[in-house]
């Protein structure tokens, strides 16, 4: 009967600017009152009798006379019981659609420190994280201490939004840029929050915990103290306006907590922190002094390769996983390098997923002295990483391949990667053949029909010449695959060798490597 009473007092405290008397399960809820007040109210009536009965009367007689009101009493308590689940249930359901408006408010809040002008970052950056002042929000990397977002105020924030599932060498390069720019911090102001995002309906493990914890003190920049002061509705607004699926992005706020780039993740791979302020005119500005030529593809990852660039000599980049062709394409490429009288160096960079299949072919190439490989895989993966952040960066630019050379040529590569093995092949700079494995090849075993060329047009303008008359059959078909886990996917796309649309397939494709390898046998 307390419970009931109780349930029934806290129906009529709950906040009318969030619930109307009209809502659904506040309506049932209300029809259903009347009936529990009566019931109330007849149970209380029948346990005054008894127990004024029990009072009254002797021991033995009131043993007697008691068994039809115990019944009777046992009777109410079942009834009364019953109302009070359905009562709990319409109660529950209520505070269910009090938090969702409440949620609903928070995001179109969102939507409207976005779209409006604000003195400092300081609302953004609370609605996003923390809005109470009883404790300190953020942990400071450098310190291992709690702060208040104060310490953001008026800054150039950007947001790293990521899961717990942080690739290790994604997370390791971006340290390194951030430490490299903390060195020129007054020329690239800028701090860095990690805001971890998890699902809020999963349960909460100290595995999780632990996860959380030890990525978290990886972290140099600063990072939000507990997934938990993440609401669902920054989840939502996080998913939805700025397309997070799973993989980092790289939010840009300006010291007013204006959005200045839904993801510089792009322009951080390509040209690290000097991209700040990392906005979209910055990136328009940084395209626009890069041309197609090796640095673009190497740069910041090998010293090597750019001091070879400066000696002037031929460089091979090339990739992929059959041993076969590598060998092939080795073998033949020194012999006419030998031939022709050129300096020639060759780097295997191998392929943008595969990795257990690219160390073991790394292992083989070294073994058998046929190039230069990058023995670290984080090289590689930054290699691919960058490839792409390029091709993304154009595409978020509004570039299309029927005008922008160079984005054709990043389109092939990315292309070529996935159907075999690849050659970009330059002298110093100058890159004067991308091509697949298909056409590559072929060019060099045809080298007796071309090489009476080169004493007059140069090596390098007699390949590319020959390269480029070779038939369109023996090229493959474009293809490109993007994970859903990418956010913003295009809607159309050209063929970066015929210039005509694309067919767009649905395909589902596992992650693991082969457990064999045939290529090495």
């Amino acid at each position: 009967m307390t419970d009931v009473t109780k349930c029934i007092i806290e129906f009529k405290g709950l906040p009318s600017v969030y619930i109307s008397h009209d809502a659904a399960p506040l309506v049932t809820a209300m029809a259903h009152i009347p009936t529990a007040v009566y019931w109330t109210i007849r149970a209380v009536i029948a346990c005054a009798s008894q127990i004024s009965n029990l009072s009254s009367l002797g021991h033995e007689h009131a043993l007697m006379s008691s068994t039809n009101e115990t019944w009777e009493l046992s009777t109410l308590a079942h009834k009364i019981k019953n109302i009070l689940d359905l009562l709990n249930k319409q109660l529950a359901l209520c505070y269910q659609y009090i938090e969702e408006k409440k949620n609903l408010e928070t995001y179109q809040m969102l939507l409207n420190l976005l779209e409006g002008v604000q003195i400092d970052n300081m609302k953004i950056l609370k609605a996003l994280i923390y809005a109470k002042e009883d404790l300190q929000p953020l942990l400071d990397g450098s310190t291992k201490r709690r702060v208040n977002l104060d310490v953001l105020r008026r800054k150039n924030v950007l947001l790293l939004i990521s899961s717990l599932d942080f690739p290790r060498d994604e997370l390791s390069i971006l340290e390194q840029i951030y430490n490299e720019s903390r060195v020129h911090a007054s020329r690239m102001d800028y701090d860095i929050v990690w805001i971890p995002i998890v699902d809020r309906f999963a349960q909460w493990t100290d595995s999780l915990q632990n996860q959380f914890e030890t990525l978290q003190a990886t972290m140099p920049w600063y990072s939000v103290y507990s997934p938990s002061l993440i609401e669902k509705p920054v989840i939502r607004f996080i998913r939805e306006v700025w397309h997070f699926r799973n993989k980092p992005i790289l939010v840009v706020l300006d010291p007013q907590g204006k959005v200045v780039s839904p993801n510089a993740i792009h322009m951080m791979w390509i040209w690290g922190s000097t991209a700040f302020p990392f906005t979209s005119l910055r990136e328009e500005a940084l395209w626009r002094e890069e041309t197609w030529k090796l640095e673009l593809l190497v740069d910041g990852i090998d010293p090597t390769i750019l001091s070879w660039i400066k000696e002037g000599k031929y460089i091979y980049l090339y990739g992929g996983t059959d041993m076969e062709w590598i060998r092939k394409f080795t073998t033949t490429a020194r012999a006419i390098a030998s031939t022709a009288r050129i300096p020639l160096e060759m780097v295997y960079v191998g392929k943008s997923t595969k990795r257990e299949q690219v160390r073991k072919c790394t292992t083989a190439i070294t073994a058998e002295k046929l190039s230069y490989c990058w023995q670290d895989l984080a090289m590689v993966w930054f290699f691919w990483t960058r490839l792409e952040s390029m091709m993304f960066s154009k595409i978020q630019l509004g570039s299309t391949v029927d005008v922008d050379p160079m984005l054709r040529e990043i389109k092939k590569l990315l292309s070529y990667d996935k159907e075999g093995g690849w050659a970009v092949l330059s002298k110093g700079s100058f890159v004067f053949v991308n091509g697949h494995s298909s056409s590559v090849l072929p060019t060099f075993n045809e080298y007796d029909a071309w090489k009476e060329y080169v004493p007059s047009k140069g090596f390098d303008i007699a390949c590319y010449d020959y390269h480029n008359n070779l038939r369109p059959e023996v090229r493959p078909c474009c293809r490109f695959e993007f994970s859903s886990t990418v956010g913003r996917i295009p809607d159309t796309m050209k063929c970066p060798e015929c210039l005509r649309n694309m067919e767009k397939y649905m395909s589902f494709l596992c992650c693991h490597d082969e457990s064999t390898f045939n290529a090495l046998i």
